[in-house]
């Protein structure tokens, strides 16, 4: 008879644990991992679930704790992939599963990245720290390459309200970002150790998901410095409509320009009537003249007969044809009197839409290449002047650019316009992301923001935030509202990308500390070899308890 097989002891290295055993180790954990990032896509707008996201990275700090980095990598991309595929669905709405699948899985590799980097530092003191400063660090990355950067999807632009969402105003959004992470990965440990009946060590993780918690009410008792006197400003956004839904809304271009005439028309009568105030700026949205006025002298009569009925400049969405054959998405300030005076083009353009990055390439893989623009971006800090303020201009997606807003701010800008064009992506949720994201740099910046869209949602926000008024989704509509301007600054202005630096450092400074500690516990041997080098990056154990002797 054969003798009987034994199985491992606890805590030993997964080579010498059974085949169908390591399965359903990384089974437990791999299901879990995707199951935290859709939580953390339902803590997302439209739903007002903010609180879910730190239980969600509280998750999984838990899944990631002392595991080797490969394995970390992949519980990472699963998350990724759990949070991204619903959150980035709107995507893939005209244009097919594919295209939007291979985002979802690039960006994902990001916070596979991440995920290990936080495997690697899980067993050092104040650990969810430097997780938190790691995270942010991918963030960064992932809003800078490839293409000029995705920054859609980072953990603070799921914040648009409740108790985290000041912390905007000190250190922007990835300060933001850092507080939310950080609470949830330190509340993750505090269980973890109270489990473990460790009630000293416990103190370290409570104490850091106290800061966490209290760093959003301590920023509401931060006032902006005061540059200058308050002034009043009446603004409107109009809501024109599109003929219909997807790609193919724009080919009836005269017809949305028409219908942002015929709104504004009516806003004009309802003012002449008095049941409507008069505003001293009116904001149309992107692409609510597709038609060049420049080129085309009917669609240049048709913005002028606009702004004489409403008596006020109009800031036009327009496709500006270049000479040299390129084009330009530009907003114009077209004048009640003297026409177009003004001109801002989008400084930001948009990958695999308004251009097309290694066409030929990607044509293997999607015909809807041949769709994107020959777009180019333009220059300047992103400020037009109009009805006698001072407005920043973020166009569309350029609103989830840190960098882009902040030069607007730092330009002179008391008020924050987003004219945007949602129309491609339908009844999606996309609109209602990017109107959280406008809502953040409200606060970030201590700004009113302006929200107009061709199709919805349309929004006006007060600089804590708030949305006073908004409209439907593909149906015309009027926002007026006034505005109080204030030529303040936010430390968070004042500091612009350094905290974002200074928290990539941090990670990057701790992930080295890990390597190096694992050197040195092997040099020591106070280990067996790959049984405890999850910190260190060079092999480590999933087994509960991995790194007991480094939890600070």
């Amino acid at each position: 008879m054969a003798a009987p097989t034994l199985d491992p002891a606890p805590g030993s290295p997964p080579s010498e644990r059974p085949r169908s055993g390591r399965a359903v180790a990384l089974l437990a954990r791999a299901v879990p991992a995707l199951g935290a990032g859709v939580v953390l896509y339902l803590s997302f707008p439209p739903r007002d679930l903010w609180w879910l996201a730190p239980f969600t990275f509280a998750a999984l700090g838990l899944l990631l704790r002392g595991v080797r980095l490969r394995r970390g990598f992949l519980l990472g991309f699963l998350f990724g992939m759990g949070f991204l595929v619903p959150l980035l669905s709107w995507t893939g709405s005209f244009v097919g599963a594919l295209p939007w699948l291979a985002l979802c899985a690039v960006e994902s590799l990001a916070f596979g990245v991440a995920a290990a980097a936080m495997a690697a530092t899980s067993t050092l003191p104040a650990a969810p720290v430097w997780g938190a400063a790691i995270w942010v660090g991918v963030e960064a990355v992932r809003g800078r390459v490839p293409f000029g950067g995705f920054p859609w999807g980072r953990t603070g632009f799921g914040q648009p309200a409740g108790l985290f969402l000041p912390t905007a105003s000190l250190g922007g959004v990835p300060l933001l970002s850092f507080v939310v992470v950080l609470a949830g990965l330190a509340f993750g440990e505090l269980l973890r150790r109270l489990y473990r009946r460790r009630i000293r060590a416990a103190v370290v993780p409570a104490v850091l998901l106290a800061v966490a918690l209290l760093v959003g009410p301590v920023a509401t008792l931060v006032p902006p410095t005061v540059n200058g006197p308050e002034k009043q400003l009446t603004v409107a956004a109009v809501q024109g409509n599109v003929p219909r839904l997807g790609l193919d809304f724009n080919s009836q271009r005269r017809a949305v320009l028409d219908n942002h005439v015929r709104v504004t028309e009516q806003l004009a009568a309802e003012v002449a009537a008095g049941r409507q105030r008069q505003p001293d700026v009116v904001v149309w949205p992107e692409n609510s003249s597709d038609i060049d006025p420049f080129r085309n002298p009917d669609a240049a009569a048709q913005i002028s007969r606009a702004a004489a009925a409403i008596k006020a400049p109009i800031l036009v969405g327009s496709v500006l044809v270049n000479d040299n054959g390129t084009t330009s998405n530009s907003i114009l300030v077209w004048d009640p009197v003297a026409g177009p005076v003004a001109r801002n083009d989008k400084r930001r353009i948009q990958p695999f839409g308004e251009y097309m990055p290694w066409r030929s390439f990607f044509r293997i893989f999607s015909s809807y290449v041949d769709r994107a623009g020959n777009f180019v971006p333009g220059p300047g800090p992103g400020v037009l002047q109009a009805g006698g303020a001072d407005i920043g201009i973020a166009i569309c997606w350029e609103i989830a650019f840190d960098d882009l807003v902040d030069d607007s701010v730092s330009a002179g800008a008391t008020m924050l316009a987003v004219p945007s064009n949602n129309a491609t992506f339908g009844l999606s949720e996309m609109t209602y992301q990017q109107l959280a994201m406008s809502r953040i740099r409200a606060v970030e910046h201590d700004r009113p923001v302006v929200v107009a869209t061709t199709s919805g949602v349309s929004a006006t926000i007060t600089p804590d935030g708030a949305v006073t008024g908004s409209t439907g989704q593909f149906v015309p509509g009027v926002l007026v509202a006034d505005e109080t301007l204030e030529d303040t600054t936010t430390l968070a202005t004042r500091l612009r990308s350094i905290p974002e630096w200074v928290l990539t450092a941090a990670g990057v400074l701790a992930v080295g500390a890990a390597v190096l500690a694992g050197r040195r516990r092997r040099r020591a041997g106070d280990e067996p070899a790959g049984a405890n080098g999850a910190g260190a990056g060079t092999g480590g154990s999933d087994a509960p308890g991995a790194g007991e002797d480094f939890d600070g």
